[in-house]
C-alpha cells in the first residue's frame, strides 16, 4: 500500500493567525485568557491552548470584568462586540480577514437597501456572526429548495454572500436557483469561499482519481474538513473524517492499494504525521506528496494592546 498526501492541506493563514493571537495574548497578559467559542474547530488545538491557560467560553457573561477576551476566527456579531464593551472586557479580534471582508459586504448591501442572502449552514458560528453585521434584511439559505419560498422587499435589489468554508459543489445548485429567481442578483467580485477552502477541495478532486480511499484529518465540527470528505464521496471515493490516528479502522484498508490523506484548514500537521505512522504500522510502504503549489498567504496578527 501507498499513501499520497494532498497538497495543500492543513492550516490556512486565517487559522495560523488566530492561534498566534491566542499564544501572544497568553505571553503578554498571562493566563487565563478567555476565548469566545472555539478559536478554530479542532479538538487538538483547543486542548493544547487550554493547557497553556486559554479558557473557552460560550457566553461573554462567563468572562470576569476587565479580563482579556478573544473573538474566534469565525467572527462575531456587532451585538456581541457591543456587549463585550459594556461588560468592560479588553477584546482582541481574531476574525479571519476573509470573513471580515464578507461582513463588510453585508453592511454595504444593506446600506443601499438590498436584502442580503447568506449562503451557508444555519447555526454555524460564522453564519451567525455574518448575519449579526446586517443592518437590514438578511436571509440564510442552505439549499435550492429554500429559494422559491423566499420573500424579499424588491427582487431587483438582492445580493448574496457565502460562508467561506462551503464546498463549491454545494453552492453550484444553490446559486443556479438564486440566479434564476433573482436575475439582477448582486454578486461578489470574487467568490467568498476562501482560497484555502478552494485549494484543499481542488486537491481532493485531483487526488480522488488516483486513490481507493481518502482519509481527512479534522474534527467533526469543522465545516471545511467535512466538505473535503464530501468532495471525495461525490466523486465515488470512500472517505472518512477522523480526528486522530486512533479513529482509523483497519478494516477500511481491506483491498485498498492507494490511500489519499489530507487535512482540514484547522488541523495541525502533527496529526497528519501520526496518521501516516499508524498507516505504516498497517503495511503502508510508500508515502509521497501529490504535485501542487505551496500557499504563501500570510495574515498578520494584531499586536496585543
Amino acid at each position: 500500500m501507498e499513501v499520497i498526501l494532498a497538497k495543500p492541506r492543513g492550516f490556512c493563514a486565517g487559522v495560523k493567525r488566530a492561534i498566534t493571537i491566542v499564544r501572544e495574548a497568553l505571553d503578554k497578559y498571562g493566563p487565563p485568557i478567555y476565548v469566545l467559542h472555539e478559536i478554530v474547530h479542532n479538538t487538538h488545538v483547543i486542548r493544547e491552548l487550554a493547557e497553556k491557560g486559554a479558557v473557552f467560553v460560550e457566553a461573554l457573561e462567563e468572562v470576569p470584568s476587565g479580563s482579556v477576551a478573544i473573538f474566534s476566527a469565525h467572527g462575531v456579531s456587532l451585538a456581541t462586540e457591543h456587549k463585550a464593551d459594556n461588560l468592560g472586557l479588553q477584546t482582541i479580534d481574531a476574525t479571519c480577514p476573509l470573513v471580515s471582508r464578507v461582513h463588510r459586504r453585508v453592511v454595504r448591501l444593506n446600506k443601499i437597501g438590498y436584502d442580503v442572502l447568506v449562503l451557508g449552514h444555519k447555526g454555524h458560528p460564522e453564519v451567525e456572526g455574518t448575519c449579526g453585521h446586517a443592518t437590514g434584511a438578511v436571509h440564510v439559505l442552505s439549499s435550492p429548495e429554500e429559494v422559491s419560498s423566499l420573500q424579499v422587499a424588491d427582487p431587483r435589489r438582492v445580493g448574496y454572500v457565502t460562508q467561506t468554508t462551503l464546498s463549491l459543489d454545494d453552492t453550484n445548485d444553490l446559486l443556479a436557483a438564486i440566479r434564476k429567481r433573482f436575475p439582477d442578483i448582486s454578486e461578489p467580485e470574487r467568490t467568498d469561499i476562501c482560497y484555502a477552502t478552494t485549494n484543499r477541495q481542488n486537491a481532493v478532486r485531483d487526488l480522488s482519481g488516483e486513490v481507493d480511499l481518502l482519509l481527512v484529518v479534522g474534527s467533526k465540527n469543522s465545516s471545511n474538513s467535512t466538505r473535503l470528505r464530501e468532495v471525495a464521496e461525490h466523486r465515488g471515493v470512500k472517505a472518512y473524517l477522523i480526528d486522530h490516528a486512533d479513529e482509523i479502522n483497519p478494516e477500511w484498508l481491506n483491498g485498498v492499494e492507494r490511500i489519499g490523506l489530507t487535512a482540514g484548514a484547522s488541523a495541525p500537521e502533527i496529526l497528519v504525521n501520526d496518521v501516516v505512522k499508524r498507516l505504516q504500522s498497517y503495511g503502508v510502504q510508500v508515502v509521497k506528496d501529490m504535485e501542487g503549489e505551496d500557499e504563501n498567504v500570510v495574515f498578520a496578527a494584531p499586536t496585543p494592546k
